[in-house]
């Protein structure tokens, strides 16, 4: 099934509700599978904390949970060909002003950020 894109949610979006995504990314960096695909169109990320109250500089188990998502990033581009460009927020408020968008910054020639 080919997908448009991933959009990203922090963990108090009221969407979510136990569900609503794909993937689930703890703050202990464990990746959780959602049980069943959410949209037919996008992959949805929900990333556990509030990212509009997160402070700065980012807290260090904040960065080690941002370089496993963007790991995830890494290989759901791969296979279904995305580029950063079809990464997008839920919506004004989701994930959060704060989000590090920066942070997901992938080099898919060198695999680095």
């Amino acid at each position: 099934m080919p997908y448009a894109g991933v959009v990203f949610h922090h963990s108090v979006c009221p969407s979510i509700n136990g569900k609503g995504y794909d993937f689930y990314v703890t703050t202990g960096g464990a990746v959780i599978p959602g049980f069943e695909p959410t949209s037919p169109d996008y992959i949805h990320v929900c990333v556990e904390g509030d990212f509009a109250a997160m402070p700065a500089p980012l807290p260090a188990e904040r960065r080690e949970q941002l370089f496993v998502v963007q790991k995830l990033l890494q290989a759901l581009s791969e296979r279904h060909g995305f580029a950063p460009a079809d990464w997008q927020a839920h919506n004004d408020t989701c994930p959060g002003w704060r989000f590090p968008w920066g942070e997901l910054v992938i080099s898919h020639q060198d695999g680095y950020h």
